[in-house]
């Protein structure tokens, strides 16, 4: 007597499904799928972006400031100077349970 691998074979039994005469099987619709959503890889994460973004704002800005103090004498009075930078660590440090400084857009 060989005894057979329980593994060795599928049991189909109970798979399909009820069994319908040929009018109602003629009733049921095909589901329509969408296509698969493929989403896009990108090499950086969504911090790094916005910190790009950050970074090169301020990097325009500061040459637009820049800009505007080499120009007329008469509106050096209203140029303000450019807030602390994003990227000045020493500025933005904080203890534990208190709360980051807030960061000043550069828009001026």
């Amino acid at each position: 007597m060989s005894k057979e691998n329980p593994i060795s074979k599928i049991d189909t039994q109970g798979m399909s499904g009820p069994s319908m005469s040929p009018e109602e099987a003629a009733k049921v619709k095909p589901q329509e799928s969408l296509p698969m959503e493929i989403r896009p890889r990108r090499l950086f994460t969504p911090e790094y972006v916005k910190e790009m973004k950050i970074l090169i704002n301020e990097v325009l800005d500061e040459r637009e400031y820049k800009k505007k103090l080499k120009g007329p004498y008469d509106l050096y009075d209203e140029i303000t100077p450019l807030p602390t930078s994003y990227f000045d660590t020493d500025y933005f440090k904080y203890r534990v349970g208190e709360e980051e400084p807030p960061y000043q857009d550069w828009i001026q």
